[in-house]
């Protein structure tokens, strides 16, 4: 008989300690330690929340920035490595999934970013890494273009769970490959952004998104969007006299968890930090599906025709050895040290 999992899920909503990679994991396995005391088996953690987002990219050009871009490319980490590896044996210790976003150095490209989303199991499993499809914007100016090898749905203890960073939650492609997956359970990763146009609704347009995703997926969509902190924007005045006025906007940050029918649940986070709460039954997510199952019954795949291209995408091919396994997957056990 099918009884789809109940659980409670945390969406955090914060300002990492900007650039200070170590300070920042530290921060992360509070963090866990806490939601994972208050009951959730799954926490989000904000876009790149390790250990910090480009904002040199919106208020300053390029020549100024660039600076900047080197201390990025000097805080970012690899995956594997012993940052992602410390959060995940607190993922383990307290038995809790994490959905965490990260800077990720290319470990064959100094200066080869990746704006990545770390899915980790509560057994302390790397699951996955996703790298942004397309960088929004100014955001061109730091991270690469990822691909879809990552383009994955993951078997969880809470259900299948998918994820996508930030601007990717617009593409709708995106957002389907994953639903015809499976998915059940979807984090959206975001930034604060107050340098947006300014008739743009940061906040609203993040609810909106994920609202969407939800109502025609008929799934759980958890967001968890990162705050501008002092130290932030104490650190870009350094070489920028407006930042503060450019940073300071309201209404820039949007963290909570929306229904299989487009509802928020509960109590949303604007602009505040804290942690959101919410308990979710998957179980809502199929009667919904009677009337439109987009991925099912609800649609003519014999007149639409999506195909996703997995392979990875590498700088170079040998063909003198073979394929190298994904670096991944090697050697990625359980970690050491779980309590019961």
């Amino acid at each position: 008989m099918l009884n789809l999992p109940k659980f409670k899920a945390a969406a955090v909503q914060a300002a990492p300690i900007f650039l200070d990679t170590e300070a920042t994991v530290n921060f992360v396995c509070q963090i866990i330690h806490e939601a994972a005391n208050k009951g959730a088996s799954l926490i989000a953690f904000p876009e790149v929340f390790v250990a910090g987002y480009p904002y040199w990219n919106w208020i300053m050009n390029p020549v100024q920035g660039s600076a900047w871009f080197e201390k990025l490319c000097k805080s970012a980490i690899e995956i594997p490595g012993p940052e992602i590896q410390k959060i995940a044996q607190a993922a383990a210790r307290h038995r809790i999934n994490v959905v965490i976003g990260v800077n990720e150095r290319n470990p064959k490209g100094v200066a080869t970013l990746y704006n990545t989303l770390v899915t980790i199991s509560d057994e302390g499993i790397i699951l996955g890494r996703h790298r942004k499809l397309v960088p929004t914007w100014a955001e061109k100016l730091t991270w690469a273009y990822g691909d879809a090898s990552s383009l994955k749905v993951h078997d969880t203890s809470i259900g299948p769970l998918g994820v996508l960073a930030c601007g990717e939650n617009t593409n709708t492609l995106a957002r389907f490959s994953l639903l015809s997956q499976g998915e059940l359970v979807h984090v959206a990763s975001y930034i604060s952004l107050p340098v947006a146009p300014p008739d743009y609704d940061m906040a609203e347009a993040i609810r909106l998104r994920a609202a969407a995703h939800s109502f025609e997926g008929k799934v759980f969509t958890i967001v968890s969007c990162s705050t501008i902190s002092a130290g932030i924007i104490k650190a870009m005045a350094e070489s920028h006299p407006e930042a503060e006025e450019l940073l300071s906007r309201r209404k820039s940050a949007f963290t909570g968890v929306i229904g299989p029918d487009g509802r928020v649940i509960g109590n949303p986070l604007i602009d505040d930090e804290g942690i959101v709460y919410a308990d979710i039954d998957l179980n809502r997510c199929i009667q919904p599906r009677q009337m439109h199952d987009i991925t099912g019954h609800y649609n003519r795949f014999d007149i639409f025709d999506l195909q996703v291209n997995r392979r990875p995408g590498n700088a170079i091919r040998f063909t003198d050895t073979p394929q190298e396994q994904d670096d991944l997957n090697i050697g990625m056990e359980p970690v050491q040290g779980k309590q019961p």
